[in-house]
């Protein structure tokens, strides 16, 4: 995905890092798109964040933020407990990761980023996915947790454009476009009117389209408080 966290950034008001993403703030699989400037940023050269306890210590931030790192994660409930453990009691988790149904669409591995080794849902008892994680369920069993909010964004998706299941011609499709939208990008010559009508002409064809690699959001957003341990 391109610049998630950047296109989140947008969605967020000023409460809401002045009350979240404070302190001591540590930004998981960051890339080059860092949440704010004084987090420390957290990637490949960085470590392992499947194992990140290896190095970084444990209570030592006050926020752990990640957009679109944990779908990577071999071991889900693993490097979630992990992460956990990095924040101090009365710090919060402050995490970003696809919906599975908006982004992978109803296939796996996924077509739009093979890296991915998890899909995510959130309030939904069944899934088409064999590695789908139910978002609440997996931090609410996280000790002292406490769910501050948990939300949908969808921001400028396009519904009509799911397309649930597509064979090879499909699969090729999709390359063909996404092949385009990236030259049209590097000779400037790109624009989202521009984009959403290849998007929409591929779709016809029987490509899936990922509207995330245009401004489209197609993910959930969590926010969970260490609660203090009571004396």
């Amino acid at each position: 995905m391109t610049e998630e966290a950047s296109k989140t950034k947008k969605l967020r008001d000023e409460q809401f890092y002045a009350q979240y993403l404070v302190g001591r703030v540590i930004d998981i699989g960051c890339g080059n798109d860092l949440v704010v400037p004084h987090a420390e940023p957290f990637d490949r050269p960085d470590g392992d964040a499947q194992n990140i306890l290896k190095s970084r210590l444990t209570g030592s931030y006050d926020c752990v933020h990640s957009s679109h790192c944990l779908e990577h994660m071999a071991d889900v409930p693993s490097a979630l407990k992990q992460w956990w453990a990095l924040l101090k009691p009365g710090g919060y988790l402050v995490m970003v990761v696809p919906d599975e149904d908006m982004y992978e669409q109803g296939v796996f591995p996924s077509v739009f980023n093979d890296d991915h080794k998890a899909t995510f849902r959130l309030d939904k008892e069944n899934s088409w996915s064999d590695c789908s994680h139910d978002i609440r369920k997996i931090v609410s069993v996280l000790e002292q947790a406490e769910v501050i909010s948990i939300e949908k964004q969808d921001t400028g998706y396009d519904y009509s454009m799911i397309r649930a299941g597509f064979g090879r011609w499909g699969r090729e499709l999709h390359r063909i476009n996404h092949r385009i939208q990236k030259r049209m990008r590097r000779y400037n010559f790109t624009s989202e009117k521009r984009e959403r009508f290849l998007n929409r002409w591929f779709f016809k064809l029987g490509a899936p389209v990922d509207q995330t690699f245009g401004p489209a959001l197609a993910q959930i957003q969590v926010v969970v408080r260490k609660q203090v341990k009571p004396e």
